[in-house]
């Protein structure tokens, strides 16, 4: 999985997980489209045009990005540009890994 941070390895219960930090939210979604990580988690808050590139990528080959509790993000110019509340994309198994990662938010 690529993911910021460690805290995510114990939401697999017991599945090897691989941790691989990463630089850039663009890079991760990458290399999920690319099916070279299962999944990238962020945690923390990010600004949206961090984000932006990589979920129109990841939605236009099919895969998901949503934040950590389930919703889709909405990058509209008159709303806050910072996402608070993690994301999650993926390329297939969006909700399986979205249950499993419930209260890892640091938000």
């Amino acid at each position: 999985a690529v993911v910021s941070t460690q805290s995510t390895g114990a939401a697999f219960d017991g599945r090897e997980v691989t941790v691989t930090p990463a630089g850039g939210a663009g890079y991760k979604a990458i290399e999920v489209v690319e099916n070279k990580q299962d999944v990238y988690v962020h945690t923390t808050i990010i600004k949206k045009w961090d984000i932006c590139a990589g979920d129109a990528i990841l939605r236009t080959l099919g895969g998901k990005q949503t934040d950590l509790r389930g919703n889709d993000i909405n990058y509209s110019h008159n709303l806050d540009p910072k996402n608070e509340h993690g994301l999650i994309a993926t390329m297939h198994d969006h909700e399986t890994y979205r249950e499993k990662l419930q209260g890892v938010s640091n938000s």
